[in-house]
């Protein structure tokens, strides 16, 4: 907003001060403050949280949030490149330059290996001759040396366990990006987890409806019956419960008050349906409510009479498969559980003691996320793996920077699936352990390959260089031993 006129420009072309209107539906461009307007802000892209904030003159907004209902003049505090958005950008394109990458064992192997053998060989068919005589029999043993020696059961055997490995993944409903990602799930020990949308269903759920004066169904159908001209989540969630036809006839004098509720006239009856501020406001008393959530009162007035009905407590739930997928990582020897969310303590804390976890750390912002898991990092053993497992895109930056970084595919964000490794396609958190046991026992059988391939290679090539065995060990030793590992490699297509 510029002399009182509205023009439509990029973020990067407002400067700190500049007033911006933000229009409902629409996304908070710029950090700032509001200066006028009441509103309910979407923050679930930033904070992963489906409860909105209610924002009113004085409060300080981020980017990246979408403004609900009503319109919202904000003065701009951090220019664009500053601001929550662009930073969350920045942390997505730029921590995956820090991800450590996979040692890829035969590679580097074979740097050493296959010049050594080469050498080795030359030197048994040039040097003893010179010293004992007898050419043709040295140069037999080298060239058997050389068959021997032919790493193929190693370069063949170990990508095909991983990508055996990956393709079992794959029928089980989780995408592998690569088999090193496998090689590093078999070491994890540290398992983190966003909350909502990955612990939970990550939307408004009608939990209880209490009423000391009239039915449960009664205070419902009223209370979805006001609610019936909102957009507002939480009325979403009343009409949802109800799951019967609004009959609009029967409403009347709709008020909606802004951070605070709405008031109506159902079948003559004039009702409010608020939070504890509404509640206030019309000198209605309300009911203590110890239970995690959103309570939603409702209150009746009748020729200035004040009569509280009840309250309506609506919250995000548990995933019904979350608290055996937590116990079945236990089974498999996961030291450590952590919580990262943007939710409030309260309710990060509830979710934490029903599911047994070990560490929690709340209202955090995705940059907070980030800091959190690169220290998780530095405390976890050097040699085991931290994973991650979010779906928004505020959890993309996370997903990058853990050793691991693991999405939910169905309801996950384009940007948490870019920038995940693994990706578990149906949402469900059983698929997690899953994947841990299918990558335990793809690596178990990379190293049977490794350990059987080298004893046999170095007894034969040893016997065959002191003349005790000849080409027909060589050659089983190269081909034999290779038949012998790839069908080891095979069993990894099946993860049971």
């Amino acid at each position: 907003v510029r002399e009182n006129e509205i023009l439509i420009v990029l973020p990067e072309e407002v400067t700190v001060g500049e007033t911006i209107l933000v229009k409902a539906g629409e996304r908070i461009p710029l950090d700032g403050t509001v200066i006028s307007g009441f509103s309910s802000l979407n923050m679930s892209s930033l904070t992963g949280e489906p409860v909105p904030l209610e924002v009113e003159p004085g409060d300080e907004v981020i980017s990246g949030a979408i403004n609900i209902n009503g319109a919202l003049e904000i003065r701009a505090e951090k220019v664009y490149s500053e601001s929550t958005a662009a930073r969350i950008l920045e942390l997505a394109e730029n921590v995956s330059a820090n991800k450590s990458k996979a040692e890829n064992f035969i590679t580097s192997f074979a740097k050493y290996y296959t010049p050594a053998v080469v050498i080795l060989a030359l030197i048994i068919g040039i040097v003893p001759p010179i010293f004992f005589g007898g050419w043709s029999v040295w140069i037999y043993r080298a060239l058997s040396f050389l068959v021997i020696s032919c790493p193929c059961a190693l370069v063949i055997s170990v990508p095909l366990t991983y990508f055996a490995g990956v393709g079992s993944a794959s029928r089980s409903g989780i995408l592998v990006k690569g088999g090193a990602y496998l090689e590093k799930l078999s070491n994890v020990d540290t398992v983190v987890f966003d909350k909502t949308g990955t612990l939970t269903e990550g939307s408004f759920r009608v939990k209880k409806i209490h009423s000391d004066l009239i039915s449960k169904d009664e205070l419902l159908e009223l209370a979805a019956h006001v609610e019936s001209y909102s957009n507002h989540p939480i009325s979403l969630s009343l009409r949802d419960a109800y799951g019967k036809e609004i009959d609009r006839e029967r409403i009347s004098g709709v008020n909606e008050t802004p951070g605070k509720g709405i008031s109506a006239v159902v079948d003559g009856r004039t009702i409010y349906v608020g939070n504890i501020k509404l509640m206030n406001e019309i000198g209605s008393a309300v009911n203590n409510v110890s239970e995690i959530g959103t309570v939603i009162h409702i209150a009746e007035t009748k020729n200035d009479l004040v009569t509280y009905l009840g309250y309506i407590l609506i919250s995000d739930s548990i995933k019904s498969s979350t608290k055996e997928a937590i116990s079945n990582l236990k089974k498999l020897c996961i030291k450590k559980t952590v919580i990262l969310t943007g939710d409030s303590k309260k309710g990060a804390e509830a979710v934490g003691k029903e599911l047994a976890i070990d560490e929690i750390y709340c209202e955090l912002l995705p940059s907070n996320k980030v800091e959190t898991v690169e220290k998780l990092l530095k405390d976890k053993k050097r040699k085991s793996s931290l994973v991650f497992v979010g779906d928004g895109i505020n959890d993309a930056p996370v997903l990058s920077v853990a050793d691991v970084g693991v999405a939910m595919g169905a309801i996950g964000s384009d940007a948490a699936i870019e920038s995940a490794d693994i990706v578990i396609m149906n949402d469900d958190l059983l698929k997690l352990s899953e994947a841990i046991k299918i990558s335990r026992k793809t690596h178990r059988i990379v190293r049977q390959n490794i350990v059987m391939s080298l004893i046999i290679k170095l007894a034969v090539l040893i016997l065959s260089a002191f003349g005790v065995l000849g080409m027909i060990f060589a050659v089983f030793a190269d081909v034999g031993v290779m038949v012998l590992a790839v069908l080891n490699a095979i069993r990894a297509i099946s993860f049971k």
